[in-house]
């Protein structure tokens, strides 16, 4: 399997970090791939589900991950949280993942969010619509990864 471009990222939760990294994302991926769009996908990803992984983090680290195995890019974040957050988690995504029409789920929770902001899910909805991406999750006791995923042309260093 061949093994693209990556980076790993692990840091105490701190919001205000995750605009660098955002930065950082766009300008690795902009200049690997020479794709601005792709870039701008994987970087909306990154601020989103690093966003969500700093704000419910319980511990002193929240990790991301960004890779490119074969045609696959993987945005993977890393952090430990309450069991409430993580079935909130669950459900939210659970939710989203079962609607086949992206746009749709988004629109619907536009709606839902405008009536009650605090854990609408909507920036992982967003990633699904607007980046474009496919999300899933796996827990294991009170530490969360969430990954969204992309088919990249290539998979590797023009």
């Amino acid at each position: 399997m061949t093994h693209g471009p990556y980076f790993n990222l692990a840091f105490r939760p701190n919001i205000a970090v995750v605009s660098t990294v955002r930065r950082f994302t766009t300008e690795f991926y902009r200049r690997t791939f020479a794709d601005d769009e792709l870039a701008q996908r994987v970087a909306l990803a990154t601020h989103e589900l690093l966003e969500n992984a700093v704000a419910y983090a319980t511990d002193e680290e929240t990790e991301i991950r960004i890779e490119v195995v074969g045609e696959q890019l993987t945005v993977k974040t890393w952090n430990r949280a309450l069991p409430e957050r993580l079935a909130r988690l669950r459900a939210a995504m659970d939710e989203m993942n079962a609607e086949p029409d992206a746009d749709k789920y988004y629109q619907k929770l536009l709606i839902r969010a405008s009536k009650s902001p605090e854990g609408s899910g909507l920036g992982l909805a967003r990633v699904r619509a607007e980046a474009e991406m496919q999300l899933r999750y796996e827990i294991d006791q009170d530490r969360v990864c969430v990954m969204a995923t992309t088919k990249v042309a290539g998979g590797r260093d023009p």
